[in-house]
């Protein structure tokens, strides 16, 4: 087998509801060498399904307040290239985000989700409650396995549940994280009012 991606571990407090994922694994007869086809979603598609309007609106509710108090603020600064983060930067560099996801560079979309989940804990506990996988304050313990959790239809009954409480596109984000991290899914998940 080769191994294709290796992720970080993603088990820090300051990664709300994050796991970390096993090595992913392909058969040794890829096409070529150098040449990867990706089998599973990558973190980029999450954002990129939204379509830059509802990935704007995303951008525009990261709590700048929150990613200091997480100690997050200055990794953050870093790994978007802004001298300083405040609301009229991030509309700003929104294009630059949509353009650097486009791209596919997974760490800055993992710092991205980082900062985006780390703003609405409130969002995150009350999805897990909903779906009764064990957390602490919305965070994973290391080894747990969600994917019981996570049963046939589970994305459309959380969409019902939420629809109305929370932004559309940040549920809509932490559905397909949730796919990415514990279910390893192929694509993303689109609801049927969700135009692609």
């Amino acid at each position: 087998m080769t191994k294709l991606s290796d992720r970080a571990d993603a088990s820090s407090p300051a990664e709300p509801a994050l796991q970390a994922e096993p090595d992913i694994e392909a058969p040794s007869s890829v096409e070529a060498p150098g040449v990867v086809r990706w089998l599973l979603m990558q973190l980029s598609d999450a954002y990129l399904d939204l379509g830059q309007e509802r990935f704007a609106e995303l951008i525009r509710s990261i709590s700048i307040g929150k990613l200091k108090t997480y100690q997050i603020y200055e990794g953050f600064k870093l790994r978007t290239h802004l001298h300083k983060v405040n609301t009229e930067g991030l509309r700003k560099a929104t294009p630059r985000f949509w353009t650097r996801l486009a791209e596919r560079d997974e760490d800055f979309a993992r710092d991205l989700a980082q900062a985006v989940l780390i703003s609405h804990l409130d969002m995150i506990t009350a999805v897990l409650d909903f779906l009764g996988i064990p957390h602490e304050n919305g965070f994973f313990a290391k080894d747990m396995d969600a994917k019981p959790y996570l049963t046939e239809g589970w994305e459309e009954r959380l969409l019902t549940k939420f629809r109305g409480v929370f932004p559309e596109p940040l549920l809509i984000f932490y559905i397909n994280h949730l796919r990415w991290e514990l279910l390893g899914a192929a694509e993303p998940y689109r609801p049927s009012f969700h135009a692609a």
